[in-house]
């Protein structure tokens, strides 16, 4: 079974900068042709997917909120997925969430059963 775990989370100012990771157990992501991908959630909303990246060529996809301040790549001597998050708003502040499931032949799925833990990020003065 795979094992994600998140860490990054934190306090920061509007229009500062976090990076997230999640360290992808049992053989990495490729070793299954996983998807990646990071969603957030706020209290009382479902979860909404920022990021993913595609296994084989990591084609990338974000959600439109987050187009041109957030990155998603992968380091696959690490077994690593990291969100970079630059310019950060206050409507950014979310539990954020590592999520993992196999590809398809040319896509990400649409539902993800793997999931980490959360880490907290809260955008404020």
């Amino acid at each position: 079974n795979l094992a994600l775990a998140e860490s990054g989370g934190g306090s920061v100012q509007p229009g500062g900068s976090l990076r997230l990771a999640c360290v992808v157990s049992t053989g990495g992501p490729d070793r299954y042709r996983l998807c990646m991908a990071w969603f957030r959630q706020t209290p009382g909303n479902q979860r909404v997917r920022v990021a993913r990246i595609f296994p084989d060529n990591g084609d990338t996809l974000y959600d439109d909120s987050v187009k041109g301040r957030f990155t998603i790549t992968r380091d696959r001597a690490t077994n690593t997925v990291y969100l970079q998050m630059n310019n950060l708003k206050p409507e950014d502040s979310a539990v954020y969430y590592c999520a993992a499931d196999r590809a398809l032949i040319e896509n990400c799925p649409e539902q993800y059963n793997h999931w980490g833990q959360g880490t907290l990020v809260t955008v404020a003065s």
